[in-house]
C-alpha cells in the first residue's frame, strides 16, 4: 500500500439536481448549498455549470474562503465531434478557464456534449444501431483536445477528460479510441465510477488500465437493477436519473473498497468529487442528508484501508 496516500473529498452542485443548463434547479440558493457541503464535512467543491455560482471571481472567492472550501474544477461538456463548433468550444473553455484560474482551481474537466442520437442509446452503446464516430471525427477530436489543452495550460489548468453516458465516448472501447486519438497530448482521465458502470465498464479495471493517466475522480454509486431496467425500457439518461439509477454512495452496487484499494496501490492521492446526479425536487431524502451519508461511508472505506481522509 502507498503509505503517503491521502484522500480529499469534495462535493458538486449536481448532487442538488443542478443540471448543465438553466432551469428550476438553478433557482435554489448556492449559499445554502455551500453551507450544506461544509456541514456535511466536505472541504472542496466543483464549480458546477458556468453561471450557477457567481462568475465574478471576487464574489465567489469570498464565499469559498468564508467556508474554507477549495474550488477544484468545472465540468465542461463541449461538441467535440463537430468541426463547425471548434471556435465555440475554445471560447467556452477560455471563459470557464479564466474563472477557474482566478480562483486557483487545479483542473478543467471536459467531456463530449450529450447528443440526441447517443442519448437514445444511453447504456446501450453496443446495440448494432447505435451511432459511432467516423475515423475523421476521431481525428477532429484529437485536434480539438490539443487546442483545448493549450488554452487550459495557458491558464495553469490540468486538462482531464470525462467519459460520459449519452455521448460518443461512453464505453471502455470508446475510451481507448479517445486516448489513441489524443496520444499526442497530455490530457488525463477523470474517471467517474457511475458513468463507467453505465457504459459497461468496471471502475477497478479502468483505474488499473489508466493508472498513468488517472488524475481526477468523480464518485457515483449505481443501482444496477435500475440500470438493467433502463436498458430494457430504452430510457434516456435523464429518464434513468429520474428513476434513481444513481444512489447514495454505498447503497448501490459499486465495489468502493476494491476501487479505493486500487487507487492506493497505484499511488493515486488527492481529490475525489462525490456526485449523486438526481432530479431536482425528486430525491427521497434531502441532498444535505445524502451527501453527508455518502461522505461518512467513504471515510470508513478509506479508514479501513489505513489511509488518511480529510476531516473538517
Amino acid at each position: 500500500m502507498n503509505e503517503n496516500a491521502r484522500f480529499l473529498f469534495a462535493s458538486a452542485p449536481d448532487s442538488w439536481g443542478v443540471l448543465d443548463y438553466p432551469g428550476p434547479s438553478w433557482e435554489q440558493s448556492y449559499e445554502t448549498m455551500l453551507d450544506e457541503m461544509v456541514q456535511a464535512g466536505y472541504t472542496g467543491t466543483e464549480l458546477g455549470p458556468y453561471g450557477f455560482f457567481p462568475t465574478d471571481p471576487n464574489i465567489l472567492q469570498t464565499q469559498l474562503e468564508n467556508r474554507k472550501l477549495k474550488l477544484l474544477a468545472s465540468f465542461v461538456p463541449v461538441k467535440m465531434t463537430d468541426p463547425g463548433a471548434s471556435k465555440a468550444v475554445i471560447e467556452r473553455i477560455r471563459k470557464v478557464g479564466n474563472l477557474l484560474a482566478a480562483l486557483k482551481a487545479p483542473f478543467l474537466v471536459i467531456a463530449d456534449d450529450q447528443s440526441t442520437e447517443r442519448n437514445e442509446f444511453s447504456g446501450r452503446a453496443y446495440d448494432k444501431d447505435c451511432p459511432i464516430l467516423t475515423a475523421d471525427q476521431w481525428k477532429h477530436m484529437g485536434r480539438i483536445v490539443a487546442d483545448a489543452e493549450k488554452v487550459a495550460n495557458d491558464f495553469g489548468l490540468d486538462l482531464v477528460f470525462h467519459p460520459h453516458v449519452a455521448t460518443y465516448v461512453e464505453t471502455p472501447e470508446e475510451c481507448e479510441l479517445f486516448f489513441d486519438a489524443t496520444s499526442h497530448t497530455n490530457v488525463g482521465l477523470c474517471l467517474d465510477t457511475g458513468h463507467c458502470v453505465y457504459g459497461y465498464g468496471d471502475s477497478v479495471t479502468e483505474a488499473e488500465k489508466y493508472k498513468d493517466k488517472l488524475r481526477f475522480v468523480h464518485i457515483k454509486d449505481c443501482n444496477v437493477g435500475v440500470l438493467e431496467q433502463a436498458r430494457h425500457n430504452k430510457w434516456t439518461f435523464e429518464e434513468a436519473i429520474e428513476h434513481k439509477v444513481f444512489t447514495v454512495i454505498g447503497e448501490g452496487n459499486i465495489d468502493f473498497p476494491a476501487f479505493f484499494r486500487t487507487l492506493v496501490k497505484n499511488g493515486y492521492s488527492g481529490w475525489s468529487v462525490v456526485e449523486q446526479d438526481v432530479k431536482f425536487g425528486a430525491t427521497a431524502i434531502p441532498p444535505a442528508q445524502s451527501i453527508a451519508a455518502s461522505l461518512k461511508y467513504l471515510r470508513q472505506v478509506v479508514k479501513d484501508l489505513g489511509v488518511t481522509a480529510d476531516v473538517r
